[in-house]
């Protein structure tokens, strides 16, 4: 078969393979409708659920085993000469492994260790994608299986059993194989503990084949914790994937793609029994679940979008369409295809646990930043399942501390008094503002969102208040801040048009404040001999020196000239008074 397994010699059998076999012949030839039904069930997983999970499973199996024997699981792909070899370090094969994998249905971890993946011992199907005489050894032994023996063994049966010829002739030959093992003897290559053989079947599987090491990717070693590494060995090239821990990222790196440093949240928890009423028995008896999002950062802390396929992980891909913006494993129960979740109370009381997850995960993002509005799914689904978590998140959002507040012009000094994070449902964006005036304004509407957000859809659909330049400004009346201040917010405004600034406080030099530019005298080195107590007493409005700024002439204002205070209408009463009290 291969340079790492051969049959086992004669009368070596240490996982009773024999004992197997006898028992699934016998079953056979006594009633062929036995027959019928596992080669249905090998044939349903092989062209359907399993059609494409070889590596994955591959993979999984690798990391289960590592988890039973305690150690940091590594897994070496190699693709070499019409062989698919993978290699792995855990806890070797035994008599019950061997079982499991020779049964339907019938997995060896159903009291695993916290940590086990596989669920019902029906992955190992996916190698028939690709082979038609699997194998696995280790340092205990091995069992291969071979469908030209296993025709051989049940022709022989069907001698004694016309039923059982009549099915195998309408399978044209085709037996389920696995359900037939034989002992072998082989070694894993160093440093592995366990190796599964793969001869390839044709040139299909082999394209197959490396289509599928081709796409493995970081969601491998995020759905699998087990795994710390793995090599892919196809041809020339030998490409490496690990994972660490980095504070708070976990860091996959790999020798083709590069570093991706990935923010994760991660939430599990004990399951009730009415959660699981509707669920296989077996799967009764792991009365566990687990939530983990995973969202790619650049360097400075920022999300990125996930190059992992869009597809809920159950832990590992489904065919459930994901469109919320991260990587998603959880442990939701699947259908007997394999490919899609269960519907049912499992399945609902998942989508509202990892909404709360995703929630958790955008409140404990640090630094908040606006690239996490990015991280805001939109309300329209791409399926069901998709839909539904889309709806719960957006539950949850609103009340949610996430958007990042407005840095005020202060600069980073005055970042210190800043709330870490807005919630959408208090915060708001002002419309028709520039950047510079929204850092102005920041200092004295702490809700307010940085410019440029008002033009984001997922603001809308969060629900984010939003208000018009001039009721910002119409906001500002009574409020009592330094003239200096109000001359960088009249700054910021140049360009505006005047129509929406017709409320603008203006300071005036007697420490008064008054609502709109109009009438308001601007200082001026002409009306410096001016007396500020008789313009007062006058009625005249003056706009204190510190604040005073171009555009409170273009909305109205004077240049405090002495023909300027001459013509107010405040002088002009006055002057005509004083002419009546003559006369």
């Amino acid at each position: 078969m291969s340079m790492f397994v051969r049959p086992a010699a004669e009368g070596a059998d240490p996982f009773g393979t024999a004992r197997l076999r006898r028992g699934v012949l016998d079953a056979w030839a006594t009633s062929p409708a036995r027959f019928r039904e596992d080669a249905n069930a090998e044939e349903d997983l092989v062209l359907g659920g399993y059609r494409d999970r070889l590596v994955v499973e591959l993979a999984q199996n690798a990391a289960d085993a590592a988890a039973r024997a305690g150690v940091p699981g590594r897994l070496r792909l190699t693709l070499r000469d019409g062989v698919l070899v993978a290699a792995n370090t855990g806890a070797p094969l035994d008599a019950t492994g061997v079982e499991s994998l020779s049964t339907l249905r019938a997995s060896a971890k159903r009291d695993a260790v916290d940590g086990s993946v596989g669920r019902f011992g029906v992955g190992f199907a996916a190698v028939l994608a690709v082979t038609d005489e699997p194998a696995v050894v280790g340092r205990h032994g091995g069992v291969r299986w071979s469908l030209a023996e296993a025709r051989d063994l049940a022709a022989d049966t069907a001698r004694h059993s016309p039923g059982l010829g009549d099915e195998i002739r309408r399978r044209d030959g085709h037996v389920p194989l696995l359900r037939l093992p034989f002992p072998a003897e082989g070694t894993a290559p160093g440093p592995y503990d366990t190796a599964v053989i793969l001869p390839l079947r044709d040139t299909a599987a082999a394209d197959l084949a490396e289509r599928l090491l081709h796409g493995v990717d970081d969601a491998l070693l995020l759905a699998l914790p087990g795994l710390a590494e793995v090599v892919i060995e196809a041809g020339d090239e030998v490409r490496t994937l690990s994972r660490r821990a980095e504070d708070a990222l976990t860091v996959v790196e790999d020798s083709r793609h590069g570093v991706t440093r990935w923010r994760t949240a991660a939430a599990h928890g004990p399951l009730t029994p009415d959660l699981l009423a509707d669920r296989p028995v077996e799967e009764r008896l792991r009365p566990h679940w687990s939530v983990t999002w995973a969202v790619p950062v650049d360097a400075d802390g920022a999300p990125g979008r996930p190059r992992t396929s869009p597809v809920v992980h159950a832990p590992t891909p489904s065919d459930e369409p994901l469109g919320v913006p991260a990587l998603l494993i959880a442990s939701f129960p699947l259908d007997s295809t394999r490919r899609h979740t269960a519907p049912g109370p499992l399945t609902d009381f998942l989508t509202e646990r990892a909404a709360d997850a995703y929630a958790g995960l955008l409140a404990d993002w640090r630094p908040v930043t606006a690239g996490l509005v990015d991280l805001v799914p939109g309300a329209l689904g791409r399926g069901e399942l998709d839909g539904a978590l889309r709806q719960a998140i957006l539950d949850r959002l609103p009340r949610t501390s996430f958007l990042p507040p407005a840095l005020p012009s202060g600069g980073e000094d005055a970042e210190d008094d800043l709330p870490e994070s807005l919630r959408p449902r208090d915060a708001e964006v002002v419309e028709g503002a520039g950047a510079d005036t929204v850092r102005v304004l920041a200092e004295v509407l702490p809700t307010l969102l940085p410019a440029g957000l008002e033009r984001r859809a997922e603001l809308r659909t969060l629900g984010v208040a939003r208000v018009p330049l001039t009721d910002a400004v119409d906001r500002l009346a009574g409020l009592e801040k330094a003239p200096g201040w109000w001359r960088s917010l009249y700054d910021s405004l140049a360009g505006v048009d005047p129509d929406r600034l017709s409320g603008l406080p203006v300071p005036l030099a007697d420490g008064r404040t008054t609502i709109g530019p109009r009438q308001v005298l601007l200082p001026s080195p002409d009306a410096a001999s001016l007396d500020p107590e008789v313009l007062t007493r006058l009625g005249l409005k003056v706009a204190h020196p510190d604040a005073a700024h171009p555009l409170l002439e273009k909305l109205g204002a004077l240049p405090a000239t002495p023909r300027a205070v001459l013509t107010t209408p405040q002088v002009r009463a006055a002057v005509a008074a004083s002419l009546d009290d003559e006369g």
